[in-house]
């Protein structure tokens, strides 16, 4: 098993990598809003990319 990758098993394994710019106030909300929320930035945007795509498609 030389050369695989270990972690948690997931059944939506994250293969994709986005970057985004932002200014310093943005960032700073995003980062209040992950500590209050407990979740990392990753998490946050994937939940707040679901949330408002649920919001569209009603």
């Amino acid at each position: 098993m030389a050369g695989k990758k270990l972690g948690r098993p997931t059944d939506s394994p994250k293969v994709f990598m986005l970057r985004v710019k932002m200014d310093k106030e943005t960032l700073a909300k995003l980062d209040e809003s992950c500590e209050i929320l407990g979740k990392n930035r990753s998490e946050f945007v994937r939940e707040t990319i679901v949330e408002k795509y649920d919001v569209l498609k009603k």
